[in-house]
Parts: structure tokens; sequence; C-alpha cells
């Protein structure tokens, strides 16, 4: 039988608004130590009116639709967000993972991995920069996949570039009744 897909809800969380990824609000920039204006840590305190982009057309990986992560794996508590199907090399899914607060836990990142290789996917994930006790824009990150996975993205990084986004999903095709 079919797992039934469940809806999953932000609130409490905020790890995308308190400034892990680095996003823009109304012109305003949010990074790691530097969260969104409107965020309260539990909350935004403008949810009514947030704007479409990021906030209300943003969904992690967690919350996405079928998600095949873990009710567990929600950011505020397994310390990561994740996002899938980000990219794609040679033809696979590039999932990329950030952590929320310096690094990611071993027990999300082994499942992350082990998800990486049973579902034949690649993942990208990083570390915050941490300088004078603070935390930068700048974020280390690693590869974890075939060897050539790793020696592609550390070439990439290298020249400074990374890997172009994965196509949009094509849209359903929707039947309706009557019309051939």
């Amino acid at each position: 039988m079919a797992k039934k897909p469940h809806s999953r809800e932000c609130r409490p969380c905020t790890a995308c608004c308190d400034g892990w990824l680095q996003i823009r609000v109304n012109g305003m920039p949010a990074y790691p130590g530097h969260p969104c204006p409107h965020s309260t840590g539990a909350g935004c305190d403008d949810y009514e009116h947030r704007p479409v982009d990021p906030c209300v057309q943003f969904i992690c990986g967690w919350r996405m639709e079928q998600s095949p992560l873990p009710d567990w794996m929600k950011p505020n508590e397994a310390k990561v967000i994740v996002l899938l199907d980000q990219h794609r090399w040679r033809g696979l899914p590039v999932d990329v993972a950030v952590p929320v607060g310096r690094r990611i836990p071993p027990r999300a990142l082994n499942w992350l991995r082990q998800f990486a290789e049973r579902e034949n996917r690649m993942l990208l994930y990083s570390e915050q920069i941490v300088e004078n006790g603070a935390y930068t824009r700048q974020q280390s990150v690693s590869a974890f996949g075939p060897p050539e996975f790793q020696r592609d993205m550390a070439e990439l990084a290298s020249r400074g570039e990374s890997l172009p986004p994965a196509p949009p999903a094509p849209s359903p095709i929707r039947l309706y009744p009557g019309r051939a």
C-alpha cells in the first residue's frame, strides 16, 4: 500500500528565515548570523503579508509533497535544510544540504549519505565558516558521490563556478473528461 502523503507545516521552524539559507526579503539580506528582520525565531511577525519570493514560494525538502525525508528531519530538529534535486550531474539528481548552525549533525549527514547512495543521487553539503567567533557568508562545500563527481565538484569550485540549476520538472499532463 502506498504511503499517504501528509501535509507538513513550517511552524515553528524558522531555519530558512534565520539566515541559514542566504536570501533577500524585501531587499533585506538574510545570512548566517543575520536573520530576516521579520523572523521572531518562532515564526514570522508579518506572516500574512510575507512576500511571494522567496517566502511563499520556498518549500524545503522536508515540506515538499511526498518528501522522502523522515519526520525527524524537520530543519529545526535535525539542524539541516535539505534542498532536493537542485542540480543535475550526468543526468543524476544532486541534492544540497545546508546546516542550521555550523555543521550538519552526524545523524542527519549519515542519513543523507545513505539516502544518496541507495537512491543513486549525488549530495553537496556545506559547513558554515566562522571567523573571529562570527559566522561569515562563506561556506565550505563537500561532495558525496563517486570519485568522478567529487573531482568534478572540486574543479568547479577551483574555478569559482557551481553546477547549473536542475531544469524545471515538466508540467503534469491533465486529462479532461469528454475531450480527446
